[in-house]
């Protein structure tokens, strides 16, 4: 489609329906890279793209210059998990659902 001259919201469509699923990596105070969210793509509202967390990394306190913390659900099964299942890949329901971290769980 190159050359052609597509309007914003047009582009943005395309986008949301070609992805199910983004990771966001963020870089932490102590300069390592983490996976901070783990974000399903809903579609579009107007123009914009909407999102919804799925996991979310939950930073505890820093610890000798390192970022401590754990990985947690927000409560929140993705739209595309019959899509998974489907192609063979089962994911237990539990894994969406968040839990009481540990309290020293890094």
């Amino acid at each position: 489609m190159a050359g052609m001259d597509l309007p914003l919201k047009a582009i943005r469509e395309q986008i949301a329906s070609a992805f199910d699923l983004v990771v966001h990596l963020q870089r932490l105070v102590d300069g390592t890279r983490k996976v901070s969210q783990i974000s399903e793509v809903q579609g579009m509202e107007g123009d914009t793209i909407v999102m919804q967390d799925i996991f979310q990394f939950v930073q505890t306190t820093v610890e000798n210059g390192k970022v401590q913390g754990y990985f947690t659900p927000t409560g929140v099964r993705p739209k595309f998990y019959d899509k998974l299942e489907s192609a063979g890949l089962y994911i237990q329901p539990a894994t969406f659902m968040p839990t009481e971290p540990a309290k020293f769980r890094r």
